[in-house]
């Protein structure tokens, strides 16, 4: 058997490897080897996440309890000499060219900027990286609330990470830092204002478990996620009715949660209590502040159910954060709340909306045994309410991002 490379090998010195490859990480390789005509030094994936509850939270300095996706972008990338990041987008079938030294606050907006933007805020971020090839392909699914664009960064992030001379294999406080790049690159090059609950998934999930995330402290713990051992299981309703977080409505609900917290006299709504939230005088502000407020109890709450396995009241508890988040926060769409009561209405234990909102994807913790009942449950409610067909797809805790090739396969 050959040994295994050291940890801060630089591609070049590390050996194949070359394990079943997920399928986006295959079709990354080959679309790197057409594009550029030879083959790629690394390939890394990274997940798409599910938060199990904890909306909104993250930018309030609350808590969060996510778990990553087994489904993964994937990045295929080499060096360049120069400071150019070349981009290669498989999904939508585009290419972009962009200076590293033209990137900062607004620019390149869009899809390109989820990439260069990464580079960039890694260098920012005092970790040397510079140009590089890269093409990317994915199967989170994009507009779904899913974390599709962490998804992207993540995979750039450990593909330029390993490139540049870093480990194929971060520390949580090396990972840690590329998260905080990942999240920079999103809120001031492309403009959404995060606040760092995907990347941070993306980067330090791990097999099995949910991350018990405090965005007060940086404090991370991974909870045992085994429902299957209960004969449970996370369905994952895709409205397919897409959204943006750039779209200017993420950042209205940050701004008013940042008044509240003014108004309140607390740094952020983490400091408040459900009292003083019922003191606003302003309405809108009232709902904000009780839904983050309230939501922060409820990630404690779920905790503690998963922790004495008590799954009837995981479900009550995505219950009431569903409503908070279409009364209070709203948040919600006509897709999100007939998924949601169709759900429930064939049996689920629970359901919710998941990740930012006006549109995307809910979750329904469900039994293993009623999952064709609720599917059928589902699909039918949105054929009645004149909704187009949803994707539905079971949930289980995966990875975080990872190294999958250090050297190319062979042509």
């Amino acid at each position: 058997m050959d040994s295994p490379a050291p940890l801060n090998a630089s591609p070049a010195d590390m050996p194949p490897r070359s394990p079943a490859l997920p399928e986006p990480a295959s079709a990354a390789q080959q679309g790197f080897i057409r594009h550029t005509a030879h083959s790629p030094e690394v390939v890394a994936v990274s997940p798409g996440r599910v938060n199990l509850i904890g909306e909104h939270t993250d930018y309030n300095a609350g808590l969060c309890l996510p778990i990553a996706l087994t489904q993964v972008t994937a990045a295929a990338a080499s060096a360049r000499t120069d400071e150019v990041v070349r981009i290669w987008s498989l999904d939508i079938d585009r290419h972009a060219a962009v200076a590293l030294a033209d990137v900062g606050e607004g620019k390149p907006r869009g899809w390109a900027g989820y990439v260069a933007g990464t580079v960039w805020a890694m260098r920012e971020a005092g970790i040397p990286v510079g140009g590089m090839d890269v093409v990317i392909s994915s199967e989170v699914p994009v507009g779904a609330g899913l974390s599709s664009s962490a998804a992207i960064e993540g995979a750039v992030a450990m593909a330029a990470f390993a490139l540049f001379g870093g480990s194929i294999d971060p520390d949580d406080d090396a990972r840690r830092t590329l998260a905080l790049a990942c999240q920079r690159a999103e809120n001031e090059v492309v403009g959404a204002p995060t606040g760092g609950l995907d990347q941070t998934t993306s980067l330090l999930a791990r097999p099995g478990h949910a991350l018990e995330l405090d965005f007060r402290d940086g404090g991370v713990h991974h909870t045992p996620f085994d429902i299957a051992a209960h004969g449970l299981e996370v369905l994952v309703i895709d409205t397919r009715a897409h959204h943006s977080l750039a779209d200017g409505q993420y950042g209205k609900r940050r701004a008013e949660c940042e008044e509240a917290a003014r108004l309140l006299g607390v740094e952020t709504l983490r400091e408040a209590s459900q009292d003083q939230v019922e003191g606003l005088t302003d309405g809108v502000l009232r709902r904000r502040a009780r839904h983050v407020v309230s939501e922060i109890a409820r990630v404690e709450a779920a905790v503690a159910a998963l922790e004495r396995e008590d799954f009837a009241e995981l479900g009550r508890l995505f219950d009431s954060s569903h409503a908070s988040l279409r009364d209070d926060y709203e948040v919600s769409c006509p897709e999100l709340d007939v998924a949601c009561e169709a759900a429930r209405g064939a049996g689920a234990l629970g359901a919710r909306m998941t990740g930012g909102g006006f549109g995307g994807s809910a979750i329904a913790l469900i039994e293993t045994s009623a999952r064709e009942a609720v599917e059928a449950a589902v699909r039918s409610a949105f054929a009645e309410a004149g909704l187009g067909e949803p994707n539905l797809f079971v949930a289980s805790p995966g990875a975080g991002a990872r190294v999958v090739l250090t050297t190319a396969e062979p042509q």
